[in-house]
């Protein structure tokens, strides 16, 4: 699976570790879907919102067809921390 994890964690200034901690997921599980393994969609679902995205965004990172980088850049100017309770469920 590839994906543009590294590339937006960077761009938003965070390291794997502060990622983690945001996410609520184990640094060991950052980097490893940052080389591409698989995960499951409530991982991905904390990775987004650790991100400051919205699962309906979720092509912005885990796709293997990228965005354009306009849009990508779009997304994260509206960077802003996301509480688990309001973290909208789509469908992975």
């Amino acid at each position: 699976m590839t994906n543009r994890l590294k590339e937006v964690r960077e761009d938003l200034l965070l390291s794997r570790a502060e990622l983690a901690r945001k996410a609520g997921v184990c640094f060991l599980t950052i980097t490893r879907v940052e080389k591409g393994l698989p995960c499951r969609g409530e991982t991905k679902r904390k990775i987004l919102a650790g991100l400051g995205l919205k699962p309906s965004q979720r092509d912005m990172v885990f796709s293997s067809t990228h965005p354009p980088k306009k849009e990508l850049n779009f997304a994260l100017e509206s960077h802003k921390t996301v509480k688990d309770k309001d973290v909208d469920r789509a469908a992975f």
